[in-house]
């Protein structure tokens, strides 16, 4: 009694399977694999698989580079790759995709036209500062006015004795025109004018110039706070207007030159970049990371 089911029942799967797979007169595409977000063990990030460039600020360098270290130890398969260049150039890159991050001292805004701009969405990772440091043999010089400082880069004062100096010919090793650190320093200090050139040099990065300032007799340069601390035993720091510089008076606004530190994307960002970008804002950079290389974190 139960063999006219059966049949019936058979009869109903075939009829599935040959409409699952269209009626067995075409082959359907396999889809490409979806990347899968996996968690690392413990609390570390949310990791993807995949590789992709940040490029740009090298004030922001050391941050990023040993970010994109400690997520690559945690999230095995992917390859965050850091390169420098001035942010200038890694916004230009970003917008040319030619990087997946743009790392930025400055805003966007102030680089690009308004159409070009609306492209790229801001990330904000940290507070970082700039300091001013001389050469061992500028002696005498502790603290500089703003308008002291000013007076050096814009070619007004030409020897270190007029700012309580020895009596040598100031140096300016200056960063080409793609620098951050040369946006932030000529709009805070210099009030947007133009560095002297007559006595200069010019260094491609924060490290060129700080090794610069190191071997060259009676110069100067700007650098990123963070590598001014790296490197405090070989150069001498000025504080500006009676203000040190240090994380706290950076954070606190207290110290003139000050600013954040952008990695932007084109686009809302997906894949691998999204889960980078969110691990420069989770505990194990904010709160870790970032005082040990003396920046701030991101304000909240």
């Amino acid at each position: 009694m139960d063999l006219i089911p059966r049949r019936l029942a058979a009869v109903v799967a075939t009829a599935v399977i040959i409409a699952a797979c269209g009626g067995g007169s075409r082959a359907t595409a396999t889809p490409a694999p979806v990347p899968v977000a996996t968690r690392a063990p413990g609390a570390g990030p949310v990791c993807l698989q995949g590789s992709i460039t940040a490029s740009g600020s090298t004030a922001l360098q050391p941050l990023v580079e040993a970010a994109a270290g400690q997520y690559e130890s945690s999230c095995p398969g992917a390859s965050v790759k850091v390169q420098g260049g001035g942010s200038g150039t890694g916004l230009s890159q970003l917008l040319q995709g030619a990087v997946d991050i743009g790392n930025s001292d400055v805003d966007a805004r102030t680089r690009f036209t308004p159409e070009e701009a609306d492209q790229l969405v801001d990330h904000v990772v940290a507070v970082q500062g700039w300091v001013m440091v001389l050469n061992q043999k500028v002696t005498g010089i502790t603290n500089l006015t703003s308008a002291q400082a000013r007076d050096i880069w814009t070619g007004k004062v030409t020897n270190w004795s007029a700012v309580g100096g020895p009596d040598a010919t100031i140096v300016l090793v200056l960063r080409p025109a793609s620098s951050g650190t040369r946006a932030t320093w000529r709009r805070l200090v210099l009030q947007g004018q133009q560095e002297a050139t007559g006595q200069a040099l010019t260094e491609d990065s924060n490290g060129a110039a700080g090794a610069a300032v190191e071997t060259t007799d009676y110069s100067t340069t700007v650098l990123g706070y963070s590598y001014y601390v790296d490197q405090q035993a070989k150069l001498l720091a000025v504080s500006l207007d009676g203000v040190t510089a240090s994380v706290d008076t950076i954070v606190k606004g207290e110290y003139l030159v000050q600013g954040l530190g952008h990695m932007y994307s084109k686009g809302q960002p997906s894949g691998l970049t999204s889960a980078f970008l969110d691990y420069m804002l989770a505990d194990e950079v904010q709160a870790k990371l970032i005082p040990d290389l003396s920046y701030g974190p991101a304000p909240k």
